[in-house]
């Protein structure tokens, strides 16, 4: 992995594998086999092994592609999941099969909320990663946002996404977005690279994305919600054939 900044501390990583279209099936039923494989990663303090959709999109699944974010010791242990440990031999199989493999380093930026009751982001808070050390506004912006939808509410949720999803999909300075979940409905997340941070709040603050912010607080849209922004500090593989955070 290419990286930077400083080395030690707790960091976060999000990887995405995609098989080639024949092996769906194969990448769907991986969703829980690799779960017990993780429970047995050493240094891994939390993960989530998640589906994704074409795009940033909250519908339309892309069952060949899934997702992973984790929370780790340090950069050794991602480092031995990725190089020497059944994900790293998983890897080099899928691109010999034709797929594509991406994995991102993460240092936390700022951040709140939980994920299943848990504050998943405390450790990174903590950690003194190399995203602290950043001047501010320099530099590309990774964002996390997951959130748990009310049952009663999905039918609102769900009627928000398209003029969103289409907003953001235009949005100056995305490098990159992808829908993400732990199902298909009611666990919903979104994981963007953007150029800077002033793009990402150019996005947050547009009118569109305002009012259906103002909307969850009003309706009460979610039972749980996590936010963060995270300084990417290493990538390798290729998103959708390329590196999105090549040459930012």
């Amino acid at each position: 992995m290419r990286s930077g900044g400083v080395e030690g501390g707790p960091v976060a990583s999000f990887h995405l594998v995609r098989e080639p279209a024949w092996r769906a099936p194969v990448a769907l039923a991986r969703l829980g086999t690799d779960r017990l494989r993780l429970r047995r990663t050493p240094g891994l303090r939390f993960a989530r092994l998640l589906g994704t959709g074409s795009g940033a999109a909250a519908t339309g699944a892309d069952l060949a592609r899934s997702a992973l974010f984790a929370v780790w010791d340090g950069p050794a242990a991602l480092a031995a999941f990725e190089d020497d440990g059944w994900f790293g031999r998983r890897a080099a199989r899928v691109r010999a099969r034709g797929g594509e493999v991406y994995a991102l380093r993460l240092a936390l930026l700022s951040g709140h909320g939980r994920w299943s009751g848990r504050d998943v982001l405390a450790d990174l808070r903590t950690g003194g990663g190399p995203g602290e050390d950043r001047p501010a506004g320099e530099g590309p912006v990774a964002v996390l946002t997951r959130a748990t939808v009310r049952p009663s509410r999905w039918h609102r949720f769900r009627g928000s996404r398209p003029p969103v999803s289409a907003e953001l999909a235009a949005a100056p300075g995305l490098r990159a977005a992808v829908a993400i979940g732990e199902a298909p409905i009611g666990l919903q997340a979104t994981f963007s690279l953007w150029a800077d941070a002033a793009a990402v709040t150019a996005f947050a603050t547009s009118p569109r994305h305002r009012d259906v912010v103002r909307r969850t607080r009003r309706e009460n849209w979610y039972g749980e919600e996590l936010f963060a922004r995270f300084a990417p500090t290493g990538s390798a593989g290729t998103w959708d054939g390329r590196d999105p955070l090549s040459g930012a």
